[in-house]
């Protein structure tokens, strides 16, 4: 019976993937089916069911983000080595060099474990997920698919390893999720992890909330019928949803000084989502929405479309008052942005944009350098292997640097920079041009002089005012930087000045 249900299953992961890839070779699918069955013969789950099914869904999650052949494959394949039956010649032998390759990739990166008493072992593990994501993103992709499926399932597996696995999932696999810019991954990942690392918190938020979720949820469906009768009158059909902000991020919410747990002060507890078909629809129902409800004037609104975030995420957002005076989030984005906020850098895969049989990856040289831009930092991070030998140091700049929440800042000129939250003038500086802080003489932001140790807020607009002659940094400047290349480059300058002493 359970058997029969799985290939129900799998005949319907060949359908999906017949949908979005009709040039798929599914005779390789069904090959890679049977293959991964014989290497997990008699193995089970902590759950009790067999162990190919953790195959099947990692391929189906995968098929979900809309991967190419070849990941999907890597995906029902990825365990075979390191836990099942079969060799990485095996593989190469049946589905080629690319499938063996992301195979290869996941199981090098599958001994990814937070533990204190081994963080050498820790950190080098983490140079081997980099280094492969450098090379080939999907490896990282099925990782995240496996991990996601790991963690829906975390109630099987015994307690004592519980708590690590979901606090790694939080410090490592959930923010790189962010960077990659699957917003909805992410989410998913710090919710299922957050009652295992968190659990007397998890409890109080969500008893908490239930009350404010309720309440804000009626405001928005009086909202939206409001609206869709209007937008429907200007042509536009959208479809309008009411966005709950996610448990894991309330609680981050609401823990800030200036919130305090003051749910009244969450004023996106349930956001408002617009989603249309065009870019001018967006602005057309940002118009719509300003006529029949005021917006908040010192909230004013974000527009990621004309200026998208570092992440490649684009989204109208704005604040209105609402039924009762209540203050409602409302995004406005087209069905291609929303796909892109939840999906992210694995959207670049869909079949129905490239029209290939099969999508090689070599990340930083594809689709017109898109790719490339969002993932400098993963080139940044390759090179930063090479320089970086302390393995504390190391780390620091994965959790506090590249993994950090991120913050993005503007020049004078309108172009965008990606920092870690706490960025000050000097770590801009630095991200402008390595040779900038020599000429810094002070720094404003949004027109207003601010110090150099000042703390950047996302999307101020930053302004170097530069000396004449240039100088040498500060040593007192590495005592409040927040990036990498910041600290190295005072680093450097320090320990030349301490040779010529």
């Amino acid at each position: 019976m359970v058997k029969n249900n799985l290939d129900g299953q799998f005949n319907e992961l060949k359908r999906e993937l017949m949908e979005y890839g009709p040039n798929s070779d599914i005779s390789l699918l069904d090959k890679a089916w049977e293959f991964t069955k014989i290497a997990h013969a008699g193995q089970k789950r902590f759950s009790g069911d067999p162990y190919v099914t953790h195959e099947l869904e990692t391929a189906k999650i995968l098929a979900a983000w809309k991967l190419d052949l070849t990941s999907i494959i890597a995906g029902l394949l990825h365990d075979t080595v390191d836990e099942g039956a079969a060799k990485l010649t095996d593989i190469k032998g049946e589905f080629g060099e690319d499938v063996a390759h992301l195979v290869d990739g996941v199981t090098r990166v599958s001994y990814l474990k937070l533990r204190g008493s081994q963080e050498e072992q820790f950190v080098e593990n983490l140079r081997k997920m980099f280094l492969a994501m450098a090379k080939d993103l999907r490896v990282v992709l099925v990782k995240l698919a496996d991990r996601l499926h790991n963690m829906q399932t975390l109630s099987f597996v015994p307690e004592e390893k519980q708590k690590r696995i979901a606090r790694e999932t939080l410090e490592i696999f959930a923010p790189l999720a962010e960077r990659l810019g699957m917003g909805g991954v992410k989410t998913q990942l710090d919710d299922l992890s957050f009652p295992y690392v968190y659990p007397e918190e998890y409890e109080k938020v969500k008893k908490l909330s239930q009350a404010h979720y309720k309440e804000a949820e009626k405001h928005i469906q009086v909202m939206r019928k409001s609206l869709l009768k209007i937008l429907a009158k200007e042509n536009v059909k959208p479809t309008i949803q009411a966005r709950k902000k996610h448990l894991y991020s309330l609680w981050k919410k609401l823990q800030c000084a200036e919130v305090s747990w003051d749910f009244d002060k969450v004023l996106d507890i349930v956001a408002m989502r617009i989603i249309v078909n065009t870019i001018p629809e967006c602005y057309a129902a940002l118009g719509i929405v300003y006529r029949q409800y005021t917006p908040v004037p010192h909230l004013g609104v974000s527009d990621f479309i004309a200026q998208p975030k570092p992440n490649g995420y684009q989204s109208i957002h704005t604040k209105v008052f609402g039924p009762k005076g209540r203050i409602v989030e409302v995004q406005i984005r087209t069905q291609a942005m929303h796909e892109e906020a939840e999906f992210g850098i694995a959207a670049h895969w869909a079949y129905s944009d490239t029209k290939a049989k099969d999508v090689k990856s070599e990340i930083l040289e594809q689709r017109g350098g898109v790719i490339e831009k969002k993932l400098s930092w993963v080139k940044e991070l390759a090179e930063w292997q090479k320089e970086i030998k302390d393995s504390k140091e190391f780390l620091e700049a994965v959790k506090f640097d590249a993994l950090k929440e991120r913050i993005f800042i503007f020049s004078p000129k309108g172009d965008v920079f990606d920092l870690p939250l706490g960025a000050t003038p000097i770590d801009f500086a630095y991200a402008v041009h390595t040779d900038l802080p020599r000429y810094v003489k002070s720094a404003k932001a949004n027109g207003k002089m601010v110090p150099l140790n000042y703390k950047l807020k996302s999307g101020e607009v930053v302004e170097i005012e530069k000396t004449k002659l240039p100088k040498d940094p500060s040593s007192g400047w590495s005592e409040f930087v927040a990036t990498t290349t910041a600290r190295r480059e005072i680093g450097k300058y320090l320990r030349k000045s301490e040779e010529k002493s």
